[in-house]
């Protein structure tokens, strides 16, 4: 299927060009179907799920027909879709709910993680580990049990035989300063190990601690650059900080990030060379000699 995500934001990007097309605007359209701006706003912004009744009236208000009346209407469909992950609403949080939606229409994936273990390829008994520490923190938003079964439908949403490319590079420093238990962190290393043998469309690579001079600025937190199969739906580029996800479509921008993330790659370890690193550094901490 395609994201509804991104067709939401592609269906966006339609409507508002097509608005400014015609020489209308927000408020106009907004008075001549009988909506609220607010509406006309959220629409042309991606913030809600389209109804494909008003998308239909926009169409006509705006003199859309022929071709380019049943794409957009096509575009809606798939932007009012509705996906696995909501069935499960806030219970596995607004993060990862953004992810998997993004990941049900993705080609290839491709991520920097300096610091915990992708989701993607985290065991049960490390998202329970992190989650411990969420906890501590203060409360949480989601149901625990229901964030880690989501975590398990992604994963497998992810690797199934068809599903996209998937490739991720892990940052030595983060895999150093793990924050599990040491027979945890040992069992998802070998977990990261055995996906790697067994997917074909899975790459895993480090970012070693001591690479010598790198050309260019490394990216300065986690990273996700994605494509898709339609290649009217751009790729994107998604971010985070503590409390919020950014999400980049202009093409000056994922460029900046995708350049980053290939001089990581560059001077990463090989794939085989990697699954050395990790099972030698598994070996290490379930010995205490991971500091050493």
């Amino acid at each position: 299927m395609s994201s509804p995500f991104v067709r939401r934001r592609r269906l966006a990007a339609e409507l508002r060009t097509l608005r400014e097309q015609h020489g209308m605007t927000a408020d106009q359209l907004a008075c001549t179907i009988h909506q609220s701006r607010m509406k006309i706003s959220k629409l042309e912004n991606a913030h809600i799920r389209p109804d494909l009744a008003e998308v239909m009236k926009i169409l006509d208000v705006l003199g859309v027909t022929g071709e380019k009346w049943h794409e957009i209407v096509k575009i809606a469909r798939d932007a009012a879709e509705r996906g696995w992950w909501d069935s499960y609403g806030d219970a596995m949080g607004d993060r990862q709910r953004l992810y998997a939606d993004i990941e049900s229409g993705a080609k290839t994936i491709r991520e920097y993680q300096p610091g915990a273990m992708p989701g993607l390829l985290q065991t049960p008994d490390y998202t329970w580990a992190l989650i411990e520490h969420a906890k501590a923190e203060g409360p949480i938003t989601y149901i625990p049990e229901r964030l880690i079964e989501a975590r398990l439908q992604r994963q497998r949403t992810v690797l199934r035989p068809d599903g996209p490319e998937y490739e991720v590079i892990l940052d030595e420093v983060g895999l150093r300063r793990f924050s599990v238990p040491p027979e945890v962190m040992y069992a998802q290393l070998h977990h990261v190990i055995k996906i790697a043998e067994t997917h074909a469309r899975v790459t895993v690579r480090v970012f070693p601690l001591v690479t010598g001079m790198i050309p260019s600025l490394v990216p300065a937190g986690l990273v996700f650059l994605y494509t898709f199969p339609d290649s009217c739906d751009p790729p994107m580029t998604l971010t985070e900080t503590v409390s919020a996800d950014l999400v980049y479509t202009d093409a000056e921008r994922v460029a900046r990030f995708a350049r980053r993330y290939e001089y990581v790659r560059n001077a990463a370890l090989s794939e085989v060379a990697t699954l050395t690193f990790l099972s030698e550094l598994a070996d290490q901490i379930i010995e205490g000699r991971h500091g050493t």
